[in-house]
């Protein structure tokens, strides 16, 4: 039997109060070296390169784009997960950046991530109650006499059976695991949640039940979400503004709505027309944009627009020389483009594209 996922109502967020997370000019280089006793930094990696990024407090902002854009290290360097080479990362009106020691241990509290693979983000050996009850246990915010009781009242609450409280992660589905995962990032009661992808590694009824269950727990503990996935249909239903990446910059953000009608980016066009539609005749109406090339190396990016040597549109010099800015186009969207898609009528798309 198939679950729908709820459609959530989109909405503007509000703009007058300062912004949970506050990005600027964010940058994370991988050195490349060569050598085994002297190494020689020869080169960089640039996972991300120059984002600016806002999130408000109690939306769902999704974070979309090709494997290898930026996507999963951006929220890594958000979480303090890695260090920024570059730029500013402000949360709840604290400058996070450079945070170290009993600080950062501090800041977890506040923020917390849901992992891509359910399978690999749980320890074998420890059982479900040990791995959601870590958080109180390190940080120390309920008696141990009372985490069991705790732990349980979180598994019922993400829809697991609390007897099951001394099983080990293997005993249960992906489905399951996943919502162990959800379990164990809201055990501090959280301000921040980062999804890194996740149901990408579930089937299709799974995958609705555990969007439904986030939208729900948003709504009930006020919870800001960083969502980060491949489906943009998924994201069309979780996300109240969406961000589209491309090798490690943000070449347009939209409220949802206006993305999936009227994208100005050539690039988030190309992720549209590839998105499926159940219905055959508005499939074969439907225009395919299909990009040429493979994406460029992120070790030695292109010059100017970085979408230039794919782009459909690109006109030279003007598109390999000048990187285009983020401007805006529509209320609440913004795009990096000289050339930007010409406006089409707005239309509906079918619930699944």
């Amino acid at each position: 039997m198939s679950v729908e996922v709820t459609e959530r109502p989109q909405h503007e967020p509000a703009t007058s109060e300062t912004p949970l997370v506050r990005i600027r000019g964010l940058r994370k280089l991988f050195p490349i070296t060569r050598g085994i006793l002297f190494q020689k930094r020869i080169g960089d990696v640039h996972a991300v390169d120059g984002v600016d990024l806002e999130i408000h407090r109690g939306e769902t902002l999704g974070l979309v784009g090709e494997t290898g854009c930026g996507k999963s290290t951006l929220a890594r360097v958000l979480m303090r997960l890695y260090d920024a080479t570059e730029g500013s990362i402000e949360f709840d009106g604290r400058d996070i950046t450079h945070v170290k020691g009993g600080d950062l241990r501090g800041l977890r509290r506040e923020m917390q991530m849901i992992f891509q693979d359910p399978f690999a983000s749980l320890n074998p050996r420890k059982t479900v109650g040990s791995i959601i009850g870590a958080p109180y246990r390190l940080h120390s915010v309920v008696p141990r006499k009372q985490i069991k009781s705790e732990v349980q009242q979180l598994m019922e609450l993400v829809g697991l059976n609390p007897e099951h409280y001394n099983r080990y992660p293997h005993e249960f589905s992906g489905g399951q695991r996943q919502r162990i995962g959800v379990a164990r990032s809201l055990a501090l009661r959280p301000k921040l949640i980062v999804c890194d992808e996740p149901v990408s590694a579930l089937d299709v009824s799974i995958q609705a039940q555990v969007l439904n269950l986030l939208e729900d727990l948003q709504e009930e503990f006020n919870l800001t979400y960083l969502f980060i996935a491949h489906d943009l249909s998924v994201v069309k239903h979780v996300s109240d503004r969406v961000a589209v990446m491309y090798l490690g910059k943000i070449v347009e953000m939209a409220v949802g709505q206006t993305l999936y009608r009227n994208p100005k980016h050539p690039y988030s066009g190309a992720l549209l027309s590839a998105v499926p539609i159940p219905d055959p005749d508005l499939a074969a109406a439907k225009r395919r944009i299909i990009l040429e090339g493979d994406v460029p190396s992120p070790i030695d990016p292109p010059s100017g627009c970085r979408f230039h040597p794919r782009c459909p549109n690109a006109q030279f010099p003007k598109c390999s020389e000048d990187e285009p800015e983020l401007l805006p186009h529509h209320p609440g969207q913004v795009a990096a483009c000289h050339f930007p898609l010409e406006d089409r009528a707005i239309m509906e798309t079918p619930a699944g594209g």
